[in-house]
C-alpha cells in the first residue's frame, strides 16, 4: 500500500542511517521498526499486582481457637457439619 508519511528530521536520519548500516533499502527499514514499535505500542499495560494489607483482627475473648471442630459447634451451632 502507498501512502505518504512525513517523518522527524532526526527520524528520517536514523531509519538512513540504519538503512546504510544494514545494508537494506530504507523502505524495509521503515516497515521493520513500525511493525516492532506497533506491536510494543499496542501491547496491554502490565496489571498491578493486587496486594491487600493485612489488619490484626484480635481474638474474641471465651473462645477456643485449638480445637476448631469446637470452635464452630460454638458459634454456628451443633449442626455446622
Amino acid at each position: 500500500m502507498r501512502t505518504t508519511l512525513t517523518l522527524d528530521p532526526d527520524v528520517a536520519a536514523k531509519a538512513r542511517r540504519g538503512a546504510a548500516k544494514l545494508g537494506k533499502p530504507f523502505k524495509s527499514v521503515i516497515n521493520s521498526a513500525l511493525r516492532i514499535g506497533l506491536d510494543e505500542v499496542l501491547k496491554p499495560a502490565a496489571a498491578k499486582p493486587y496486594r491487600t494489607k493485612p489488619r490484626p483482627m484480635g481474638l474474641r475473648p471465651g473462645l477456643n481457637y485449638d480445637n476448631i471442630g469446637e470452635l464452630l459447634a460454638q458459634i454456628e451451632g451443633e449442626d455446622y457439619r
